[in-house]
């Protein structure tokens, strides 16, 4: 299945400058691996050593975050939407 992917400007020089991308995959991880199968720069930004989403980034399906509805393992549907957003962090130290 075919979902369009989201990509942050912060990710976007590692693939080529697109902004969006349409990749194949029925979970997110398959998604996620087909990134970074493609474009293997932002695969520390995506995922641990492990397989499992990077802690600092956030992972949407449509507009629902996938740490709530089974993470890698979430299921993606033909024309779903997937957004990757970085957390963003700041304060005064």
């Amino acid at each position: 299945m075919a979902a369009t992917v989201r990509i942050p400007t912060v990710l976007r020089p590692a693939m080529g400058g697109r902004a969006t991308v349409t990749v194949e995959g029925s979970t997110i991880g398959a998604i996620l691996s087909e990134l970074t199968t493609a474009y293997p720069a932002i695969e520390g930004q995506l995922l641990n050593h492990d397989g499992t989403l990077h802690r600092f980034l956030n992972v949407y399906v449509n507009d629902d975050d996938v740490r709530y509805i089974g993470g890698v393992d979430a299921p993606v549907s033909e024309h779903d939407e997937i957004t990757l957003l970085p957390a963003v962090a700041g304060g005064v130290f």
